[in-house]
């Protein structure tokens, strides 16, 4: 499933373990704007570790789903940069 994942978090300590995990996930395209391509059940278990950071009165984190079809037409203007979830990547 593709997802746009979105948030704004009041304290910078919490703001850097989110970006730390959400990068662990998917690629940046802005300071607090990510780009997945996972499973449901990954998915899943990393909205339950953003759970487990945020504080609900202060925090907020948005997904967006993206359909394939929606993903494909995708324009960017500037910048920005296309991400191939298929390509292949090298862990070190």
């Amino acid at each position: 499933m593709n997802m746009i994942v979105a948030y704004d978090i009041a304290d910078p300590r919490r703001l850097a373990k989110i970006a730390r995990l959400m990068l662990d996930y998917g690629q940046r395209v802005q300071k607090s704007i990510f780009e997945l391509s996972v499973t449901l059940p990954i998915f899943q278990q990393m909205k339950v570790h953003v759970e487990e950071i945020i504080e609900y009165e202060e925090d907020g984190v948005k997904y967006f789903p993206l359909c394939e079809k929606c993903a494909g037409t995708v324009e960017i203007i500037g910048q920005g940069r296309f991400v191939d979830p298929d390509a292949e990547f090298c862990i070190l």
